[in-house]
C-alpha cells in the first residue's frame, strides 16, 4: 500500500519502530532500478511533498516500506511518463484515498509545451453490468457470448473491473472486421500464458522476507506487463510486415 503523506504513517518520531530505513539504505534499494537517484534527489522529493518520512528525536529521516514504494512510483512516472511533480503528487494522493484515477499522459503540444490529457476511460475501479453494456455500446447477447468464450469475466461480486470496458470495446471493434469471439480464444490463451510468466517471475519477490523487496513486487509486475505488451505488439507487427504509428 502506498504511503499517505497526510496520514499518520508520515508523522511523529521513529526512535524505536522496527522496519524503518535510513536514507542511505533507501538509496541502495532504489538504485537497483534507478541508478542515477541521489540522496539530494530524495530530499528534494520530500521538500516537494511527494514523501514525508518520519524523524528520529535527533532529526534523522527514517523511511517505511511504503515510503520506498511511493518513491519508486514517483521516479517511475518521471522517467516513463515525464509528468510534473504536482501532477504525480495529485495522482498518488487520489490513489491513496481509494479513488480509481487514470494516469495523465503527455498529449499534443500547445505553443511548444506538452499538454496533459486524461484517457477517456471509466474513472471508477468497478462497474456494473448495465454500465459495461452502455460504455462498450453492446447488448446483453454479445456480452453473454463473450463471457462464454472467456474473453470477459465478472469479479466475484458480479461487477466488472473498469479495464473490462477496454476489452469489450476492442472485441466489438474487431467484430466489425468479421473477427468473431471464437477467433479470439487464441489471443486470450496467449494473454493468460504471458500473465502466468510474469507471475512466475515476481513470485519470489512476493514471498521474500524483506518487506522492501515485497513492496517492489507490484511495481515490478506492472513494469513486466508493459514490456510484455510492447513485445507482443512488436512481434505481431513483424509477423504482418507492418509498422503501427
Amino acid at each position: 500500500m502506498l504511503h499517505t503523506p497526510s496520514g499518520g504513517t508520515g508523522h511523529g518520531t521513529a526512535a524505536t519502530e522496527p522496519g524503518l530505513m535510513s536514507i542511505g539504505t533507501v538509496l541502495n534499494v532504489l538504485r537497483d532500478e534507478f541508478p542515477e537517484v541521489t540522496i539530494s534527489k530524495i530530499r528534494f522529493l520530500e521538500s516537494e511533498g511527494l514523501i514525508e518520512p518520519r524523524r528520529t528525536p535527533s532529526g534523522y529521516r527514517k523511511f517505511s516500506a511504503g515510503d520506498v514504494e511511493r518513491l519508486g512510483h514517483v521516479l517511475r512516472m518521471q522517467r516513463d511518463h515525464y509528468l510534473p511533480l504536482k501532477v504525480i503528487r495529485e495522482y498518488l494522493d487520489a490513489m491513496e484515498r481509494g479513488e480509481a484515477v487514470q494516469l495523465p499522459v503527455l498529449g499534443r503540444q500547445r505553443d511548444g509545451e506538452p499538454v496533459l490529457t486524461v484517457p477517456e476511460t471509466p474513472t471508477v475501479a468497478r462497474i456494473g453490468r448495465g454500465e459495461l453494456l452502455a460504455a462498450a455500446d453492446i447488448d446483453e447477447n454479445c456480452l453473454a457470448e463473450w463471457e462464454s468464450y472467456g474473453l470477459i469475466a465478472p469479479l466475484e461480486d458480479g461487477v466488472y473491473d473498469a479495464e473490462t470496458v477496454t476489452v469489450a470495446s476492442l472485441v466489438a471493434e474487431l467484430g466489425r472486421f468479421g473477427i468473431e469471439p471464437r477467433h479470439l480464444r487464441v489471443m486470450k490463451a496467449a494473454a493468460d500464458r504471458e500473465a502466468g510468466l510474469v507471475d512466475q517471475v515476481v513470485a519470489p519477490l512476493k514471498r521474500h522476507r524483506n518487506p522492501q523487496t515485497r513492496a517492489h513486487a507490484e511495481a515490478r509486475t506492472k513494469e513486466l506487463a508493459e514490456l510484455t505488451v510492447k513485445l507482443h505488439a512488436a512481434l505481431v507487427q513483424t509477423a504482418l510486415g507492418v509498422r503501427l504509428p
